[in-house]
């Protein structure tokens, strides 16, 4: 495709990477998604980071600039919470999404983007930020717990992370830097995942282990799994869930039990999906927070751009696959 002409309003970017997560399997093997307005083909990714090749005199950012894209955009009408700038919570479902509804993704060597839409990623961080639209998904599931947890005086500190691919272990990674005891969840007994979990000074568990969280980020979308973890919570626990099940599987639950124990601890269950501009700032600098070494342990597997296929091909070992957009 040729390489975009920037509007007298955005930016033209260099793209370096793009993170590969299992979003993108789904849209790019035609189940999940939909094309650009009247086109038979559509840019795939929506994990992005670049550095800015023109900006436009007062967007606020300057040629060199590392930044990534924001996925979502407002729907047109616009919504009560789209015209908010909360387009993350979109009521009627016409937003579009870079790389997954409606627009191209960020998976070419130069895109542009609205300056509103894009956000600057500290130059510290490198490749790094690459990490950064995941780690807004994180921060807004920690937004949900700070907002529920703010009904009474009692403070999470016990968290359960469900899952360690690269959505739980940046949870971890934020229970961590808010001080929180912290158990990781995962089926694996090899690779990096139980290092680099126990690299933070957290718990890897390959069993339920025996706490009762405060506050549990749920990362599998395995439903027996969800309920399991809603029957052991302690009181006026939150559960934020943001893994989808993608699947049609009846289980049987105790369906009695586990209302009982919402009711009677008062439990809440929320679910939390995309993130808005706040939620990238504040995921962007939990990054930049964090042990640069330790992010460089989720950068498991990086594959050049001719061969971008072989990145939707899970491995035992991944954690985030990257494709290398740039020549080096």
């Amino acid at each position: 495709m040729p390489d975009p002409t920037p509007g007298e309003d955005e930016l033209l970017v260099d793209g370096l990477l793009v993170g590969v997560c299992g979003t993108d399997t789904e849209v790019l093997h035609g189940g999940h998604g939909e094309l650009p307005p009247a086109a038979d083909r559509m840019v795939g990714f929506h994990e992005s980071l670049g550095r800015v090749r023109e900006a436009p005199s007062g967007s606020g950012y300057a040629v060199g600039d590392l930044v990534v894209g924001v996925v979502r955009r407002p729907d047109p009408v616009p919504c009560g919470p789209c015209g908010a700038g909360e387009w993350d919570y979109c009521r009627n479902g016409r937003y579009t999404e870079r790389g997954i509804k409606a627009l191209h993704g960020y998976g070419s060597q130069r895109w542009t983007v609205p300056p509103a839409f894009a956000v600057r990623v500290d130059e510290r961080l490198g490749e790094l930020g690459v990490l950064t639209e995941p780690a807004s998904v994180v921060a807004k599931a920690w937004e949900q717990v700070d907002r529920i947890s703010s009904r009474s005086v009692s403070r999470p500190h016990v968290a359960l992370v469900t899952g360690a691919g690269p959505i739980g272990l940046l949870a971890a990674l934020i229970a961590v830097q808010r001080g929180l005891e912290v158990h990781v969840l995962d089926r694996v007994t090899a690779g990096p995942k139980p290092d680099l979990v126990r690299d933070l000074g957290a718990a890897y568990h390959t069993a339920l282990p025996d706490v009762s969280p405060d506050v549990v980020i749920e990362a599998t979308g395995a439903a027996a799994l969800v309920f399991d973890v809603l029957a052991r919570t302690g009181p006026n626990a939150i559960t934020v869930l943001t893994g989808i099940s993608g699947g049609r599987r009846t289980i049987k639950i105790p369906a009695g039990q586990i209302n009982d124990e919402l009711v009677l601890d008062n439990d809440a269950v929320v679910g939390s999906v995309n993130a808005n501009l706040r939620h990238y700032r504040s995921g962007a600098q939990a990054l930049a927070d964090a042990d640069p070494t330790w992010l460089a342990g989720l950068l498991t597997r990086r594959v050049p751009l001719a061969d971008w296929p072989d990145a939707l091909d899970h491995r035992p070992d991944d954690v985030k696959v990257v494709v290398q957009l740039d020549e080096q």
